[in-house]
């Protein structure tokens, strides 16, 4: 019986490859890296958005789920597509992100500044635990 070299096996690099057979035409749009924090009242998220209209950004907040959608669109255009790098992102992006804790969406507020988009959106008041009597009949 032959010897066989084990090799250990990672889904990541599995994921890159099969990714890598697809031609980068095909590949539209992007997901924008986030960093999501909580302070004692709030739920705080970063990402950053440079070069993408505030005004092309939807966010909504569904049963304590963030979603940040919009639209990065490139105003100059190259007539000749032979690019020798093309690595700026344009197209659609989409990212829904669980939150650590319940939160108050009504209240939630929205900043971009310096092309880094912040949201802040307040902690739901912990609903207190109701203590109930048992009354006794005779």
């Amino acid at each position: 019986m032959p010897l066989v070299k084990w090799e250990p096996f990672n889904i990541f690099d599995e994921m890159d490859r099969a990714m890598s057979e697809f031609p980068s035409s095909h590949v539209r749009g992007f997901s924008p890296a986030m960093d999501v924090y909580q302070t004692k009242d709030a739920i705080m998220v970063e990402t950053p958005l440079a070069g993408v209209d505030p005004n092309d950004v939807d966010i909504s907040i569904e049963n304590d789920v963030l979603t940040i959608k919009g639209e990065a669109r490139k105003e100059s255009e190259v007539d000749e597509k032979d690019y020798y790098r093309k690595e700026i992102r344009t197209g659609g992006f989409f990212r829904s992100v669980a939150l650590p804790a319940h939160v108050s969406s009504d209240k939630a507020r929205a900043s971009s500044k310096d092309g880094m988009l912040k949201i802040e959106i307040p902690k739901a008041p912990e609903a207190k635990p109701k203590t109930i009597k048992v009354s006794v009949k005779k």
